[in-house]
């Protein structure tokens, strides 16, 4: 297979760049399970953008360096800041329909979630993800250039040495896992959108796809994967049995829902008196953990009773139809929710273009690392990043095409098998999976400890070298690509969590040491030392990033 974009993963930073790329050539969209998987589909509240008279930049930026907690690249929230309602309009060109201001047509309706000053997140109702996808989708699909490949797993990056015998001069495709065996990729460009890792947490609101792999395929390639201790956990996730992966959206807290603990009480002033509510998402989030463990409640409830069923009927049309399903009546009575494993805010280290360190290897969206986000991502900062990184990696790679376009695919070797055997005993993988998950959620979640995270280190590296060598020894499945993904992402997590001493952002530790008040902060940056050891051996280097 030759293309000459290579695009991993079919969320909006995916689409939005493939629908670019086609201008100049191939596309190959592949995808692990249906074009609709993504975390993209789900987003609820919305895209955040300067959009109204009454807000501008600078509060923008000031919410998002907030959030941050001192540890964005101030370039970086810039220029997505300044970037962003020109990017929002090409969606509304595209088909996307946001919902209109009832007051000025002209206008869109904009809400407003944990952390913003102003409202100004544009939305379509509480299916906003489910919305950009679909008009994206339909974009995609009319372009001749675009081929959208379902069920595909991506194995590995394929690299180009001809250069250099010791380093990995650049990506030149990838192996990719299909029903009937292994096929070699070949591409100019390999874009990586593979979202997050929720799936290294027991609980977790991501989709099933949200296994990390673009995070370890770039990372057993050499490439620089960045901050991968802030693991956003999203406060608000619905308590029940029969729903799975289903958030409540913040927007039903910045339309004035209420916490309130078992014991009905409200509890937020004892922990955020000022923002309450509308906190970040961190700090909400550990307010929920600290009241579940001190009243010993399996959950913490929302309450927006005191709003009008026709409103809320017509603000979350989605959240109040899955409750109603599940016999909540949202207007009469609140919502069981608890936190879960939510958002990556770290991932594969990019520039300004959303170029790796690694030529030919761009990563967007939720894998990548760009430096917007800092210790802690603000609301619906995330869909905003996706769709201005696609641009920006489009018209970078739009000034290399001339040079680039006429050179020939570099060859690869095919997939070899040697002497591996077929996998016949499942329970390898499904243990490991279980017991993975549940160590980074008691060890690596919400608060954290030295201990904690030196016994989670211990045990992940036995099971990451457990799993290598099945991975050695059997043939590949789709199960056990996710799972040695999933293991490398969570010794990732770990080595970052103990590197940082001090409690910042989503990384919080309850025997933290204070940081330095230099102004200099860390961002902790983790590489391949020497590709002859075990992928997961790593040079731990750390990157100054002035504040």
């Amino acid at each position: 297979m030759k293309c000459d974009f290579l695009v991993v993963g079919s969320g909006i930073a995916g689409l939005s760049f493939a629908i670019r790329a086609a201008s100049l050539g191939t596309v190959i969209i592949i995808t692990k399970k249906q074009e609709i998987d993504c975390a993209t589909n789900l987003a609820q509240g919305g895209i955040a953008a300067v959009l109204s008279e009454d807000d501008d930049f600078k509060l923008h930026i000031e919410d998002t360096l907030k959030s941050g907690d001192g540890l964005c690249d101030k370039e970086v929230v810039k220029m997505v800041v300044e970037e962003g309602p020109s990017r929002v309009k090409d969606l509304v060109d595209i088909g996307v329909g946001f919902i209109r201001s009832s007051d000025n047509k002209d206008n869109l309706s904009l809400g407003k979630e944990g952390g913003h000053s102003r409202r100004r997140v544009a939305h379509a109702y509480d299916l906003t993800g489910k919305e950009i996808e679909r008009a994206l989708l339909e974009k995609a699909k009319s372009i001749d250039n675009i081929q959208i490949i379902e069920n595909r797993k991506c194995i590995d990056l394929l690299m180009d040495k001809s250069d250099n015998k010791n380093t990995a001069s650049k990506c030149v495709g990838a192996y990719v896992l299909d029903e009937y065996g292994i096929e070699t990729y070949l591409a100019k460009y390999t874009i990586l959108c593979t979202g997050g890792v929720g799936k290294v947490y027991l609980y977790t609101s991501n989709p099933d796809i949200a296994s990390g792999d673009g995070v370890a395929m770039a990372f057993r390639a050499g490439a620089k994967i960045a901050n991968m201790e802030f693991i956003q956990f999203h406060p608000t996730c619905l308590y029940h049995h029969d729903a799975k992966n289903f958030l409540i959206s913040e927007a039903v807290r910045g339309e004035g829902a209420y916490l309130i603990n078992s014991k009905g009480e409200r509890f937020m002033a004892k922990y955020e008196p000022e923002m309450m509510e509308l906190a970040t998402r961190d700090k909400v989030a550990r307010a929920i953990d600290q009241e579940m463990k001190e009243t010993g409640a399996d959950c913490v409830f929302l309450d927006i009773s005191h709003k009008d069923k026709a409103f809320l009927s017509k603000r979350f049309p989605n959240i109040y139809g899955k409750c109603q399903e599940l016999g909540i009546d949202i207007s009469e009575k609140p919502i069981p929710v608890v936190p879960a494993a939510h958002y990556l805010c770290g991932g594969v280290l990019t520039d300004l273009h959303g170029k790796s360190s690694i030529d030919r290897l761009f990563a967007l969206g939720e894998t990548a690392c760009t430096g917007l986000h800092g210790g802690n991502r603000l609301a619906s900062n995330s869909l905003l990043e996706a769709v201005v990184y696609a641009e920006r990696a489009f018209a970078y790679i739009e000034k290399q095409w001339p040079a680039v376009s006429n050179q020939p695919f570099i060859p690869a070797d095919d997939w070899k098998t040697d002497k591996a055997i077929d996998l016949d005993e499942e329970i390898l993988i499904n243990h490991n999976w279980d017991q993975l998950r549940r160590i980074m959620w008691n060890y690596v979640g919400i608060v954290r400890s030295s201990r904690r995270l030196g016994l989670a280190a211990q045990r992940v590296s036995d099971m990451v070298k457990e799993i290598e060598q099945h991975y050695n020894d059997f043939h590949v499945t789709a199960n056990l690509i996710e799972l040695r993904n999933i293991a490398i992402v969570a010794q990732l997590i770990i080595q970052a969590a103990q590197l940082r001493k001090s409690s910042r952002g989503l990384h919080y530790v309850k025997d933290s040491v204070s940081e330095e008040s230099n102004g200099l902060y860390w961002n902790i940056v983790t590489r391949v030392k020497d590709e002859s050891e075990y992928p997961w051996q790593s040079e731990l280097c750390e990157q100054k990033i002035i504040d």
